[in-house]
């Protein structure tokens, strides 16, 4: 009978124990499942979740790109000590915030990027970190950056009949270049296709190779005016790409052809845009229009801007001038005309040199804008030193529209002045812009 008992309490025992080893067996799989799960949704680069992406389906180019190096994460951005710094509200990438309105996300944009013709004689000579050297740290601590590149990735191809100026890059510019910071590029724009149809697709592959996002042209219409759709800090923002300047009316993206997401018609932008919106907490429109070294918008580029703003999107950021254009508030809205030239041919025009990393910080609400002074030339941007900034931040408020650009780079609404007994105010506001446009 004794014997019989510790029989039975052994084998309870064993029951126990092989009952609890499978319990924690069970857990051990469900948090290894869980840490699968959420690596795969961060992305190989920390960059955040693509929601939406222009769709990949062409052959592979001729010619691969270089694998020698490859890309690293993105690093986080730094803290900075200086009073009114935008780093100091923003929240730590990995954690998400649990209030809605502290939601924010980072975003740096510049101006014309070109790695063709002389730039890419100076790239062989220096390396393809040489443009990079000293702003990857101004670059690298937004969530995301962003730029127009105005070369196309490729060995191959035509060169375009009857143009000035025709441009193209190795594919082994473009390790560096994302190494750099460099999250997404518009490719709208009046040079993207300077080595025809071929030039393009590989473009596209080369830049989906090196995982850096794409808007403003595609294999169709349908992708060349698609939004790319990140999430970042809890935050859906939308990036789409169009271009008033095209150089010939084969270059706009068919049912069936490739091309670019051209403007000179608003209608599809426009709608692209409110559908966007719908989708996203925060929209962001990349546009190329205006004429070359004009330091104000044409009336083009106004109405554009407040259309799209009022179709649903939050910042406008324009490229093509080759110089900086102003600043000005829409709606609550900030709309960047030019942002001038970043990585550039260099010429004898001093304004050309002069450009801005311009910094974003965005909640739902709207974002906030600061501007760092850049000096670029030789492709080589640096920052300015503190006197040199200052006067490119007086400058730019004298061109702005109704906006001021702080000595500390922050951008502003002008404060309005009391008009004198006789005159009208100098000044008009968001809403009365719309009326005498039409709709």
């Amino acid at each position: 009978m004794q014997q019989r008992k510790k029989m039975y309490q052994a084998m309870m025992r064993a029951i126990v124990i092989t009952f609890f080893l499978m319990i924690v067996t069970i857990i051990g799989i469900y948090i290894w499942m869980e840490r699968q799960s959420s690596e795969s949704a961060t992305g190989p680069d920390g960059g955040g979740e693509v929601i939406q992406v222009s769709p990949s389906s062409s052959p592979e180019p001729a010619s691969e790109p270089d694998p020698s190096q490859a890309p690293s994460p993105k690093e986080s951005p730094a803290p900075e000590p200086s009073p009114g710094d935008r780093n100091e509200s923003t929240p730590p990438s990995a954690a998400e915030p649990d209030d809605e309105a502290e939601k924010r996300v980072t975003l740096s944009f510049v101006g014309d990027v070109l790695l063709g013709s002389t730039v890419n004689n100076l790239l062989a000579a220096h390396g393809y970190d040489y443009p990079y050297q000293d702003v990857k740290t101004v670059l690298q601590r937004s969530d995301l950056t962003i730029a127009n590149l105005e070369t196309p990735i490729t060995d191959r191809g035509t060169p375009e009949k009857d143009k000035t100026y025709v441009y193209r890059s190795s594919p082994k510019v473009l390790p560096a270049f994302k190494e750099a910071g460099f999250d997404l590029v518009n490719l709208a724009n009046n040079h993207t296709m300077d080595h025809g149809v071929e030039g393009l697709l590989d473009t596209l592959d080369y830049l989906d190779d090196q995982q850096i996002m794409r808007v403003g042209a595609g294999r169709n219409a349908d992708e060349a005016f698609q939004p790319v759709i990140v999430e970042k800090n809890g935050l859906k923002i939308a990036f789409l790409g169009f271009t008033k300047v095209v150089p010939d009316t084969s270059w706009k993206a068919g049912l069936q052809t490739p091309g670019l997401a051209d403007t000179y018609d608003y209608t599809r932008p426009v709608k692209e845009v409110a559908q966007a919106k719908e989708q996203a907490d925060l929209v962001v429109v990349i546009a190329h229009w205006g004429k070359e070294r004009h330091d104000h918008p044409n009336s083009e580029q106004i109405d554009l801007a407040y259309r799209y703003i009022d179709a649903g999107a939050d910042l406008i950021i324009g490229g093509h001038p080759h110089v900086l254009q102003g600043f000005e508030q829409y709606k609550g809205k900030w709309i960047a005309y030019s942002l001038g030239n970043f990585i550039f041919t260099t010429n004898d025009e001093a304004k050309t040199l002069e450009t801005v990393i311009l910094e974003a910080t965005c909640t739902t609400e709207g974002c906030d804008l600061k501007a760092v002074p850049i000096f670029t030339q030789w492709a080589k941007p640096v920052v300015m030193e503190e006197d040199a900034g200052k006067r490119l931040f007086e400058r730019l408020t004298s061109i702005s529209r109704e906006a001021i650009v702080q000595p500390d780079g922050h951008i502003r609404i002008k404060a309005a002045e009391s008009p004198q007994v006789g005159e009208s105010s100098p000044l008009i506001n968001s809403e009365s812009r719309t009326k005498g446009r039409d709709n």
